[in-house]
């Protein structure tokens, strides 16, 4: 007979199959699949390597406004190798004696940093950087700190001067001594220049008193870009170094100071914070005895969950199921009453059915496997015939 094609104890009533609910199933995962897939894909996204990049003021790594990326990018591809360094210590280990060593600021140099610069053979370009300048050259001072970001004209012989023509700065420079070379002045009769440079034990010091046209943002303008390109292209190897706060009063030693060195506090304090963490860890994960058993607040009597049950079918119109519990509990009371263990497949409980009602076979499995109905009227007449069937099993 067909139901020997049916599975053990399977109520084929809610018109599924396999196939179907892989579907169904498929189709409520999709949108989770979706967004792990962006989340993924946003975690490669951020795993991969990107170029470095930094904020700092004038630094060749820094694409903003006040960073320095373009004029790098020229440099590299006119064929100068840039090489970017944040302390004294790697500045002094880049110079090869035959370089260009830039220095962009004074603010975190001390006179041990400067120091050590000065002994180096290599060409010196200062920007921004007056006291530095100072220390190296005692006779250069600074002037007209408080002009104004204005255009001027070169008004001197220096060639990478007359090249630039013109550019925009602030500050200045002057020379006492008449041993340097001062340009672009603030004022035509001014005594006081933007750029200065000066032959020195056997190299060039140049000053520029403005990181202004170094920048990205004005890099382009006037002839500020001829000015940097040449100032700082003189030489094959350019060392860009940007000091930073974490070199502050560092001059190219080895000595390293820690945190704990800085603040002696910090150790003790973070062995108690931890002593802490444990205690609180171990207070709020203590064993608070047995499970105690405590008594529902509410009773919910069977019948009211069953009916309860139907509400929801109903409302739900889901007849397959209700037809499906309903054609469940059938085959599980007859099995029982007949004596059939809870092993016995669909054909023995079929065959067992139909020799205790005298039924044919497939009228019983049309009653308990049979297609789910479809309406409210076809789930009652089911109902029916199963009390009856269940009735007729249970006849003395």
């Amino acid at each position: 007979m067909s139901a020997t094609t049916t599975r053990a104890h399977e109520v084929v009533g809610d018109g599924t199959t396999g196939r179907s609910r892989a579907g169904a199933r498929w189709r409520r995962a999709r949108p989770w699949l979706a967004v792990l897939a962006l989340v993924l894909g946003g975690a490669l996204v951020l795993t991969l390597p990107a170029p470095p990049t930094s904020t700092d003021p004038g630094a060749p790594d820094n694409p903003g406004a006040s960073g320095s990326r373009a004029a790098a990018q020229v440099l590299e591809r006119q064929g100068v190798t840039v090489e970017h360094v944040t302390t004294t210590a790697d500045a002094v280990a880049a110079a090869t004696g035959a370089s260009t060593v830039l220095v962009v600021g004074d603010a975190f140099l001390s006179q041990e940093q400067v120091d050590a610069l000065a002994d180096l053979e290599d060409d010196l370009v200062l920007v921004d950087a007056g006291w530095a300048l100072t220390t190296l050259a005692p006779g250069v001072v600074a002037a007209g700190d408080g002009a104004s970001r204005v255009e001027r004209d070169a008004a001197c012989d220096d060639p990478d001067a007359r090249a630039a023509g013109t550019i925009s700065a602030a500050g200045g420079y002057e020379d006492l001594d008449g041993r340097a070379t001062t340009c672009f002045p603030t004022e035509p009769d001014g005594r006081g220049g933007a750029y200065v440079t000066l032959e020195q034990d056997g190299r060039r010091v140049t000053a520029l008193s403005d990181l202004q046209p170094l920048t990205n943002a004005a890099i382009d303008e006037v002839g500020n870009a001829a000015l940097v390109l040449r100032v700082l292209g003189r030489h094959d190897h350019l060392v860009w170094y940007v000091p930073s706060f974490g070199d502050l009063g560092a001059a190219g030693t080895d000595d390293e100071t820690s945190l704990t060195d800085l603040v002696p506090w910090v150790r003790p304090v973070g062995a108690w914070l931890l002593l802490v963490l444990a205690v609180a860890v171990v207070w709020r994960a203590r064993r608070l005895g047995a499970i105690v058993v405590e008594p529902l607040p509410v009773v919910v009597r069977s019948a009211e969950a069953t009916r309860g049950r139907g509400r929801l079918y109903r409302r739900a119109r889901a007849h397959g199921h209700a037809a499906a519990a309903l054609r469940a509990g059938t085959a599980a009371r007859v099995a029982h009453r007949l004596g059939l263990p809870r092993s016995a497949d669909a054909p023995t409980l079929v065959d067992a059915v139909a020799r205790a009602t005298g039924r044919s076979a497939g009228d019983v499995e049309t009653l308990v496997y049979g297609p789910p109905p479809t309406d409210d009227a076809g789930l009652v007449r089911l109902a029916d015939d199963l009390h009856h069937l269940e009735s007729e099993v249970h006849r003395p």
